[in-house]
């Protein structure tokens, strides 16, 4: 169990590290002032109409970088920090969320079947440890039986978790790379808000990274502890 705790000890120094950096970079260019002017909610909507989109509605959530797009009420969530706000930094979160609903609109494969996912996960990731923690202390015990196979439970929901965030890595940077695509072609910023822009979705990049690779960690350990567990 120490291994297990050291991983989870570097899963949360890595994403602590990241997280502070991509606020640091998010408040550095917000910053950054538009020269054209527009508010988050504007670029939204612009993005959206200029890829045909007229059924999506842009709206505002409380708090910082809890930006989101809700493909089942069709909404561009924007935060406090972006809906209102005319900076590099808000136009980047924009643009980024508008490139889900493009995602959305085109039928994006990996979008759809993150999409599928998501009633598993929002079990699996209940009740994944739940299962695992159990099933290992019972299999201690017993070596293999009831316990074993309560830990092979918990290990398979777990993985459907670690699956769910290795698809969402081609969905966030596919989302980033239409939103920089556009907010270029359209000279909807400038050279340098562009480089802003960029910089700040690099780094929010980097968090599901983090995440994905923290998961995929975790489960290989369950895995091999599952296999040491069986040959006992």
């Amino acid at each position: 169990m120490i291994l297990y705790y050291i991983i989870l000890g570097a899963i949360f120094l890595a994403s602590w590290l990241v997280s502070n950096r991509l606020q640091s970079k998010f408040a550095h260019y917000s910053q950054v002032q538009l020269r054209n002017g527009m508010s988050g909610k504007e670029i939204a909507e612009k993005m959206l109409h200029d890829n045909g989109i007229y059924d999506v509605k842009v709206t505002h959530v409380p708090g910082q970088l809890t930006d989101h797009y809700n493909p089942l009420d069709k909404t561009v969530n924007l935060s406090e920090a972006v809906y209102n706000q005319r900076n590099a930094a808000a136009a980047a979160v924009a643009a980024h969320e508008c490139g889900h609903a493009v995602q959305h609109a085109q039928a994006y494969a990996w979008l759809n079947l993150r999409s599928k996912l998501v009633p598993a996960v929002n079990i699996s990731s209940n009740l994944s440890n739940i299962l695992i923690i159990v099933g290992f202390l019972l299999g201690a015990a017993a070596k293999v039986g009831f316990g074993y196979w309560v830990a092979v439970a918990g290990v398979a929901l777990f993985a459907i978790t670690t699956l769910f965030t290795l698809i969402t890595l081609p969905v966030e940077y596919d989302a980033s790379n239409r939103a920089l695509a556009w907010l270029k072609n359209k000279n909807i910023v400038t050279r340098e808000e562009y480089a802003g822009a960029e910089d700040s979705l690099k780094w929010a990049a980097r968090t599901y990274v983090v995440a994905a690779l923290g998961s995929l960690a975790q489960l290989l350990y369950w895995v091999f502890r599952l296999m040491g567990s069986s040959r006992e």
